[in-house]
C-alpha cells in the first residue's frame, strides 16, 4: 500500500508515518523479496 494513503488512513504525515514505523520495516527486505517472487512464481 502507498505510504501517502497509509499515513493518511493514520492520520499522520507521511514523515511521521516513516519515523514512527521504521522500526517495525527494518529487517522485512528478505521476507518481502520472498513475498514478491512467490507471487511471480520466480524460484530463484
Amino acid at each position: 500500500m502507498p505510504p501517502v494513503e497509509v499515513a493518511e488512513r493514520a492520520g499522520h504525515s507521511v514523515a511521521v508515518l516513516l519515523k514512527v514505523y521504521a522500526k517495525v520495516l527494518d529487517g522485512q527486505r528478505e521476507k518481502s523479496n520472498q513475498r514478491i517472487n512467490d507471487l511471480l512464481g520466480d524460484d530463484s
